[in-house]
């Protein structure tokens, strides 16, 4: 199982990482600095996002799943995070804009 970094940090570490690449990436929702959850929206700024969220595989390693099952709409892309906040007040959503729709993520995208 892999360590996990707190919530804050990754997220400062992400998007530096994406800023130093030439996209933008910006905290939309802050959550809990300690242990929140993090979701990604990269968008490609052509109408589209690609929502992940953060889950383990079977051995406990972090990878990233895709909820809307791949590239989708912007409003429904807001709309999922938006329930997502409702359920988890904890939760992180960072917005990456990139026209290539890099993630900026070592982990599986699955």
């Amino acid at each position: 199982m892999t360590p996990r970094l707190k919530a804050g940090i990754f997220v400062r570490a992400l998007t530096r990482r994406a800023e130093v690449a030439g996209a933008s990436a910006f905290v939309v929702r802050m959550g809990s600095e300690e242990a929140g959850a993090v979701i990604l929206r990269v968008n490609r700024l052509d109408g589209t996002c690609l929502v992940l969220n953060q889950a383990r595989d079977g051995k406990g390693n972090l990878v990233w799943a895709q909820p809307l099952g791949g590239w989708s709409a912007e409003a429904r892309a807001s709309e999922w995070c938006d329930k997502q906040v409702k359920f988890d007040p904890d939760l992180w959503i960072v917005e990456i804009e990139d026209r290539q729709g890099r993630a900026f993520v070592d982990e599986p995208i699955v």
